[in-house]
């Protein structure tokens, strides 16, 4: 992933469901575009902080098992209200069905309890390696670097070791 914006993981059960968090920061770049006097989070950032709040889901509960993750369908999508700099959008996801390399997920973000953005999401797990072999280094190095990530994402340790709930 370029960038994250997945700023903290508060709680996740492998195979069921997580929560995370994404504050908006007057810092950040984008907002001085979005829009000029009004900045607010845009629409397709929403969008991308819920898919990878579901990849974090997934990638914890396959244990890394595929490098990459990608939005494969986005249905229902629904925004409901803006995130401003200074608050925070919570994410809440919920593993809905699917198959193994196709996971779908019901998510809502909400701001200070009221509904922001609301979709149904499905994921497409793979592996470089599987479309060209040559690649498998690529995938084990994104593996480690996305792991590493984690740790900074889970300030709790809780997700990274033997505490992550389980069904």
């Amino acid at each position: 992933m370029k960038f994250c914006l997945v700023d903290r993981i508060t709680s996740l059960t492998r195979g069921e469901s997580i929560q995370a968090l994404k504050h908006v920061s007057l810092a950040e770049e984008y907002l001085q575009d979005h829009f000029p006097g009004f900045a607010v989070l845009p629409g397709v950032l929403m969008v991308e902080c819920m898919v990878q709040t579901c990849a974090w889901l997934s990638r914890v509960t396959d244990d890394f098992r595929y490098s990459t993750i990608l939005l494969q369908q986005a249905r229902a999508v629904r925004f409901n209200g803006f995130v401003k700099p200074g608050e925070t959008l919570v994410i809440t996801a919920s593993f809905r069905g699917g198959s193994a390399q196709q996971p779908e997920f019901q998510v809502a973000g909400t701001v200070d309890g009221r509904s922001a953005v609301s979709a149904r999401l499905t994921l497409s797990l793979q592996n470089l390696a599987d479309l060209n072999p040559g690649l498998r280094e690529n995938d084990e190095r994104l593996t480690v670097s996305l792991r590493d990530l984690l740790v900074q994402v889970d300030g709790t340790g809780q997700f990274t070791g033997r505490h992550v709930a389980s069904r």
